[in-house]
Formats: structure tokens, sequence, C-alpha cells
């Protein structure tokens, strides 16, 4: 993201702060000059003389309509996870610079702070505070995917997802470092994260589209365009996909009162050695990886003899895809968002 330029003022040592409240709000000035990072770019890093990063910054916002539906991947936060596309709308993106020095928080444990533009300088209802402080974010996983950039090609792309920390009343710059470490440390032991759930196991746009003998590029814009539903659509897109296959009785369920079952259906006649089970989905209109919590989360909601099954528009972790079928557990069946897109486009439904 383009970050906005340095404002000059006659004292300096106004702008300088010793500590930032999570929701509040703050100018440009104040984070980059209390930080002691950059003023331009979307990732800013303090590096110490020995080499060492001593805190980063990142910078994302809130899109417009416009630039939502122009793009797909924008930065999002989606619960207490945001989800963070590498810098550049355009070509292949590499793992490198300041984008590879996120990774580096796993070893150091520095603290990166978080902002949310809420509107940029033509608006001037907001006034120059304009960007509030989400709290410090850790390190989850990431991860390359293809995407397809600004000009509708498909390019590499990495993805980040780090954990929103925001359970603290104020971080003082003075003591962020150790802030950090003790929340890193309170994850580990409160919501610990498996290897597994670090490991990303998604079907590629290539290996959809060869089943469907779609062209990747096309499946991938399908993908791009349900990110872009409000979660109430992409729920009515898989009771539509649903009704096309053949499924009988389906509905959806009432939204935010579902006990997590979203869409329900029942397999037809034309379905005769499976007829009349009841198909019970989750929908995850998620660009953040679905993980082993939300598949164990499921099954306990299912109706007894009920099958289950998630869908969503990201990708699922390992831990998600063993949790899913594991011996001895009823099994749920997960479509990523590029199977989902190969089926989306076979049904010849257009998603609007």
């Amino acid at each position: 993201m383009k970050a906005e330029p340095a404002v000059n003022q006659t004292n300096m040592s106004d702008s300088i702060l010793q500590v930032f409240k999570p929701s509040e709000v703050y100018t440009h000035e104040e984070i980059y000059r209390s930080l002691g990072v950059g003023n331009a770019g979307g990732i800013r890093v303090k590096v110490a003389p020995d080499g060492h990063v001593e805190r980063a910054v990142l910078l994302t916002s809130v899109p417009s309509a416009r630039i939502a539906g122009e793009n797909p991947y924008h930065d999002r936060v989606e619960g207490d996870v945001l989800v963070y596309t590498g810098a550049g709308q355009e070509g292949h993106q590499d793992l490198d610079g300041k984008n590879k020095r996120l990774l580096d928080q796993c070893a150091e444990k520095f603290p990166i702070y978080c902002f949310l533009l809420l509107g940029n300088r033509r608006n001037n209802s907001i006034g120059p505070r304009r960007w509030r402080f989400l709290g410090l974010i850790s390190y989850l996983r990431h991860y390359k995917e293809i995407q397809v950039d600004v000009k509708g090609n498909p390019r590499d792309a990495w993805v980040f997802e780090f954990r929103v920390c925001s359970s603290f009343e104020f971080v003082s710059v003075e003591f962020d470092r150790k802030l950090m470490a003790d929340l890193i440390a309170e994850q580990e032991r409160d919501s610990p994260v498996e290897a597994d759930e670090k490991v990303i196991e998604m079907v590629s746009s290539e290996s959809s589209s060869q089943k469907a003998g779609i062209d990747p590029v096309k499946l991938e814009q399908v993908r791009g365009k349900m990110l872009s539903l409000p979660p109430e659509r992409f729920e009515s897109l898989i009771k539509d996909v649903l009704v096309v296959s053949g499924f009988s009785d389906v509905h959806v369920t009432r939204y935010s009162q579902d006990g997590g079952i979203d869409v329900n259906a029942r397999a037809s006649d034309r379905m005769w050695p499976l007829r009349d089970i009841m198909i019970q989905i989750q929908a995850k209109r998620w660009l953040h990886t679905v993980g082993r919590k939300e598949i164990a989360e499921l099954r306990g909601s299912l109706q007894l003899h009920a099958r289950g099954a998630v869908v969503t528009t990201s990708q699922f972790s390992r831990a998600a895809r063993n949790e899913a079928s594991e011996a001895g557990k009823q099994p749920i069946v997960l479509v990523d968002g590029f199977e989902f897109a190969r089926v989306v486009s076979s049904s010849g439904i257009t998603v609007e």
C-alpha cells in the first residue's frame, strides 16, 4: 500500500509518543517518529546497529468498494487473524527484503505494530488522525499461491497470516519487545499452534483446471469473485450449486444463528445409494486458512447420521485435512477455493 507522506511540524517532540493504545487513532507522523521507522511503505522496519530488528510496523487499509471489487486479495482482518498479501498488484512477488524480515519474528520475537488506515488524505471528514492501532501481531504462517493480477495475468503471490493481539491496555514503546515476547509465550502456552497448522495443503488452480478442462486463470478469476461476495451471498451460491448438482430440500440456515451449519441439503432420488442422507455444510468465505479447530467444531454440530462438509474460498492446513479424515471419527468433506471454483464453473452458474 502507498503510505501518506510526512507532514512537517515545527515542534517535532509533539509527535513523539511513549505509548500506543489498541483502537486509538494516530497521525502518520506520530507512528513513524515514535517507533523510529521510515515514513514510506506498507512494511517499515527499525534495524539496530548490529543488524537485528528492533521492531516493525505493518500498515494496512480499509478498501473502498471499488478497490475491493478490483482486488479480491486485499488485506483483511478476519476475526483475530490478519491476512496480508505481499506488496504489488502486478507481476510475480518475491519473498525478500522487508517481506522476509517479517518471518524473522519467529526467532527474534520482535514486536510488529499493526495500523489500519481509515481514510485517505482527501477525506476531510476524518482529520489528520486516520491510523487506528489494531494491536501487536504475531506470525502464524505464510505461503505462496497463484493469484490473478490487475492485468488479468496469473502471478505468484506471498500471503502472510498473523494473529492480532490487543488484549493489553497499552504498549509502551520502551518495553514493547518484552510485551511481544510475553504475548507470544502466552499464545504458545494457552493456544499452541501445532506444526501441521503452519503447513498449507491446497489444490492448485492448475490441477483443478485439468480435472474440469478449464483455463486455470479463469478458475482463479471465479475464486476472486467469490472472495468479493458478502458471506451471506457465498452461502446462497453454495445452495444454488447444490440445487444444480441434484440435491433436494436445500436451504440456507438463518444467518448468525446457525450453530455452525450454514446450508442443509438431502441427497435426492437421483443419488439412489445415498438417498435422503442429510448433508450439512459450513461455509467459510475466508481469505485465511481453515484449521483443525473449525473441522472439529463442525463435526460436533452435525445432526445424528448427517454428513458434514466445509466449503471455503481459501485453503486448509495439513492439520485440518488430517482431522477431517482421522480414523475412528466421522469423515468431513473439505472443498477449498480452487476446487469449489471448478465445481461452480462446471455447474454453469455465473458469480456476480
